[in-house]
């Protein structure tokens, strides 16, 4: 123990007599143990950040739209696999079921204008994707049956046509359908789900150029459903899948002409996605590390020239190999060590300050972060560190204490 200690003591009087060098050596170890945190922490704070949005909508969210058939011809979802799939006969663990129709068209208020996203919807949306109105009401099963010109926005619009006032009651110019605004949806976060304007699905079918198919049935761009709970997910997806095989007259055999995926599916996929990114960035800041662990070994490889003298000199008074190895690995791990710890404080202080400007994004430092740098940090001392060590210890002690 006295020995550990003794070649610590020397270790730290031999990086102070030469601080410059020291600091400067440190450096390239202190900027790579920076990037390393810091891009896994961005990593891992922008995956809890599109985690959470998906989230948000819920884990039991199920969504189905068409798929080219064998011979790569596309069947649009039509009202009539809606019906199917809204009979609790076909889908039991099917709670919601919304289908959606997308419009491409612009919306214009007292000479402003912008193309949103324009969806004819159900009532049910609320329901299926989890928001809410802050501001007037969603329209209601009445107004959807008589095609009403109601329609509610999100805040983007809210802020792009009417400059922010309350657009309740006021109208607005779809196309060259005009609509009453009969309220404005929560934040969602998102600038796809805030630059939005929903209207009934009826009405934009009757009245913003709903298409049919050959059977007279509305098209639909795809439709949204809600399992009765996270648990009944694998089955609803079942029963979705059966149904519309049987609606869309899929005969055995052939591949299904839709497809259905789940919010879980999507979130697992983002994050795996995500993970492996920042890994990849973990790596690539890694390489500046294996760069300051090459200066290490420079700088080692002078420090056992300049002090061949003294090597020589501790072998004629009994120091054995492994004395002289230690001594220097020591050396190598302190000025390793020293610069990790500051590159985890500057990791700290750059991560705190994306946080404090950067405020949707959770990103923090993880105890995982520091531990791996710390580790990271020993590692680079000791490899780099080794061969220089093996070089003093291999000096002959005569030929040492004649070094000029």
């Amino acid at each position: 123990m006295y020995a550990f200690i003794e070649n610590i003591r020397v270790a730290v009087i031999a990086l102070q007599m030469n601080k410059l060098r020291a600091a400067l050596t440190m450096l390239g170890i202190t900027i790579g143990v920076a990037a390393v945190i810091l891009l896994i922490s961005a990593g891992q704070g922008v995956s809890a950040f599109v985690v959470n949005q998906f989230s948000s909508v819920g884990s039991n969210l199920l969504i189905t739209f068409p798929q080219p058939d064998k011979n790569s011809k596309l069947n649009p979802m039509t009202m009539k696999e809606v019906k199917a799939l809204s009979d609790p006969l076909n889908a039991q663990d099917v709670s919601y079921v919304m289908p959606m129709m997308l419009v491409t068209m612009s919306a214009v208020n007292e000479g402003k204008e912008m193309t949103p996203q324009i969806q004819g919807v159900t009532p049910d949306y609320t329901n299926v994707l989890n928001r809410q109105v802050v501001n007037g009401r969603f329209f209601n099963q009445t107004e959807m049956d008589g095609q009403e010109r109601v329609a509610v926005v999100g805040q983007q619009v809210v802020d792009r046509l009417f400059d922010g006032a309350s657009p309740v009651g006021r109208n607005i110019r779809i196309g060259s359908v005009r609509f009453q605004i009969i309220g404005v949806l929560n934040v969602a976060g998102q600038a796809s789900g805030d630059a939005v304007i929903l209207v009934p699905l009826t009405t934009a079918q009757a009245r913003l150029g709903g298409k049919r198919d050959v059977t007279g049935e509305y098209r639909v761009s795809f439709v949204m459903m809600q399992a009765r709970d996270s648990d009944s997910v694998e089955s609803a997806v079942k029963q979705i899948t059966r149904t519309l095989r049987q609606a869309r007259d899929v005969k055995a055999g052939d591949k299904d002409t839709f497809l259905v995926i789940s919010q879980g599916s999507v979130i697992d996929t983002l994050a795996s996605v995500i993970g492996l990114f920042t890994v990849f960035l973990g790596v690539v800041a890694g390489i500046s590390l294996l760069v300051g662990g090459i200066g290490v070994m420079n700088i080692m490889l002078v420090t056992v020239t300049e002090r061949t003298r003294e090597i020589g000199l501790r072998k004629a008074v009994g120091a054995q190999n492994r004395d002289i190895v230690i001594q220097f690995l020591m050396e190598a791990m302190a000025l390793s060590l020293v610069g990790g710890a500051l590159g985890v404080l500057i990791a700290a202080g750059l991560v705190g300050l994306i946080g404090s400007l950067v405020k949707t994004l959770p990103i923090t430092v993880q105890l995982s972060s520091v531990v791996l740098a710390t580790i990271i940090s020993a590692s680079v001392g000791i490899f780099f560190g080794i061969y220089p060590a093996q070089r003093a210890a291999k000096l002959n002690p005569i030929n040492a204490l004649r070094y000029e």
